[in-house]
């Protein structure tokens, strides 16, 4: 079975031809952790962790690394503990603790490393002086900067015109630039901020730019070049961009990475998601709501190069589409392996660029097979272990039932608030209002009951 991934740095869709198909290796840019990850930052994690799932079984789980790095130095992180009035150090293992535990619900698989930027300073120093001593690095007013126009192949992966560039790398502007497309690699820490001792002979401490943590804690942990580099479409430039070109010059390579694979923005109810439009929503929000695995199958409804649009109806669907596959499989053990035809069938969709509505397309199929009154208990068996390769149908049906009644008894309160308001938009003849609240409580889950006097009951269609 031949994997295909669509290769940003190419613009095709290429072979994964391993660089040593004993040792695959896969890095994807994580987070900041300074405060609750939202359901944007969610795409990339489960989306790389299907891949990450994919090529264990391909080339077996002990020959498959993959690294998705933490950022625990950044002048959000500094920000953001001095309005709290906690240390740096207190926010961030918070917040990690955080996204530690919502990507677990979710259903992810957790990373075979997982680096601090903290915990390789030491490998930053050491590329930033390689940096300045082959001329691609210069230290001017206690910064280190790199030169881009060293690098006559800058901008392979982002094929942006140069004014385009010049634009981007505009926003940090400073006088000590030679180029205004230069970028920092290290740069000074005042007084309660904090710094290490710097490179270059610079006696000042110091702290480091953004982009050289990837390139330090990639080098550390998978080599001067591997095999796939992962993450959303956003960081594609500059910070993809000026790793590449960090990476390259450091070690005399032709490439970082082999293959970089780029997952779509994400937008809310049609709009972009921002705190000033008051559509925030964090994984965690959500997660009081639905389970995880029903934000798990929403996310790879749409293809990861896809823009997606993220709405409660999709919610609902998911939920409903976990409910009937839970019914088929019951209480039975998942069959994993190379033995399962049905599993093998779904892999197949994978390796064509991680094509998840083609695989959840066919998972509804064999939903089907393994629900006839003559499916054998082997059939459920094969049909969850295919879905286990996407991260779903994890439970037994016992546990996903006694998960939503636990879920609603939890929230009684507000569904009778919304059957009343219903029943008085009824009463009123308000009926467009009637239909929102029965469609909000369908998206939940909740079936109504009604007869000519009004709504008598619900049950949980979940």
């Amino acid at each position: 079975m031949e994997l295909r991934l669509h290769n940003t740095l190419t613009r095709s869709r290429d072979a994964l031809r391993p660089l040593d198909p004993l040792n695959v290796r896969m890095y994807v840019c994580g987070p900041t952790v300074y405060d609750h990850a939202h359901i944007g930052n969610a795409r990339p994690v489960i989306v790389f962790d299907v891949l990450f799932r994919l090529l264990r079984r391909l080339y077996g789980a002990e020959h498959v690394k993959y690294v998705r790095n933490i950022t625990d130095v950044d002048d959000k992180i500094n920000a953001r503990a001095a309005d709290r009035g906690i240390s740096i150090r207190e926010l961030t293992e918070e917040t990690y603790r955080w996204f530690r535990e919502d990507t677990a619900a979710l259903g992810c698989l957790p990373p075979t490393v997982e680096p601090r930027a903290t915990e390789h300073i030491a490998e930053m120093r050491t590329l930033i002086e390689r940096l300045v001593a082959a001329g691609h690095a210069y230290v001017e007013q206690e910064h280190v900067l790199f030169n881009v126009p060293s690098m006559p192949d800058y901008g392979q992966l982002s094929r942006r015109p140069l004014d385009e560039m010049i634009a981007g790398a505009r926003v940090d502007v400073a006088p000590y630039k030679r180029d205004p497309m230069d970028f920092v690699l290290w740069k000074p820490s005042d007084i309660g901020v904090p710094g290490w001792d710097s490179p270059c002979g610079i006696k000042t401490p110091g702290r480091p730019g953004w982009h050289i943590e990837c390139s330090a804690m990639s080098w550390r942990h998978l080599g001067e070049t591997f095999d796939i580099h992962g993450g959303g479409i956003d960081l594609i430039f500059p910070h993809h961009e000026n790793e590449i070109a960090q990476s390259r010059c450091a070690f005399h390579t032709g490439v970082m990475a082999q293959m970089w694979l780029h997952n779509g923005f994400l937008m809310l109810e049609g709009e972009k998601m921002s705190k000033s439009l008051g559509n925030f929503v964090t994984i965690r929000e959500l997660l009081e709501e639905w389970p995880g695995e029903v934000l798990r199958l929403t996310m790879l409804s749409t293809h990861y190069r896809q823009p997606i649009n993220w709405t409660r109806q999709g919610l609902g669907f998911a939920a409903k589409t976990l409910d009937k596959w839970y019914r088929v499989i019951g209480d039975v053990e998942a069959e994993s392996g190379a033995d399962n035809p049905f599993e093998h069938e779904i892999a197949e969709r994978l390796s064509d660029d991680l094509n998840t509505p083609s695989a959840i397309s066919h998972l509804h199929h064999l939903a089907d097979v393994a629900e006839h009154e003559e499916a054998s208990s082997a059939l459920r068996r094969r049909f969850k272990g295919a879905a286990n390769l996407m991260g779903l149908l994890t439970e037994t049906e016992s546990a996903w039932r006694a998960r939503a009644k636990e879920s609603v008894a939890l929230d009684e309160a507000t569904i009778g608030a919304l059957i009343a308001e219903r029943l008085a938009a009824r009463k009123s003849k308000d009926f467009k209002r009637a239909d929102q609240i029965r469609e909000e409580l369908a998206a939940k889950g909740i079936v109504l009951m009604d007869n000519k006097d009004g709504t008598t009951s619900w049950e949980v269609a979940r």
